[in-house]
Order: structure tokens, then sequence, then C-alpha cells
């Protein structure tokens, strides 16, 4: 079963500016997070303060997506980009 993924405008102008070869790698982490959005590779957490209420996976050692789910609009991914996002 794969997961449905929306994505935000804010998502969207940050993953333009990664990049290619870290875009390219994000697309792989996206798609294994559609297919299996608890894979142990991507490190899939909650996250606390101002983002309680949101998840975000690795795309690699440094570089992370932040995530939401919403009974009304499903996966919705926020933000991507190194640690800096979460301040």
């Amino acid at each position: 079963m794969s997961i449905s993924v929306k994505y935000t405008a804010e998502f969207i102008n940050l993953y333009n500016k990664l990049e290619s070869e870290l875009q390219m790698e994000a697309r792989e982490k996206i798609v294994m997070f559609k297919e299996h959005e608890n894979h142990r590779q991507l490190k899939v957490h909650k996250l606390h303060g101002k983002f309680a209420g949101y998840q975000s996976f690795s795309v690699n050692y440094r570089y992370r997506i932040v995530f939401k789910y919403s009974e009304k609009n499903g996966t919705l991914f926020m933000l991507i980009g190194d640690h800096d996002i979460y301040k």
C-alpha cells in the first residue's frame, strides 16, 4: 500500500534550493516513506517543543523532512533541510 503525500509551498521552495544530488537522495527517501512509512532506515520520530504534533525522518545524516499526519489531509510534508529547520 502506497501512502499519499502532499507538499506545502514552503517544502517545495526548500526542496528546489537543494543541490540536485541531494534532491535525488530526498526523492529516494520519499519513495521509501511512501512504500513503508516506518522503514528503519528513515529513522521516523516524533518531534517536541514548537514542533509537537509533527514528525520527521532522515534523508541522510544531516538533512531531515518534517511532516504531519492529518485525518483530513493525509500526510503533509512541511519542511526539508538540516537541523536549522527546527529553529
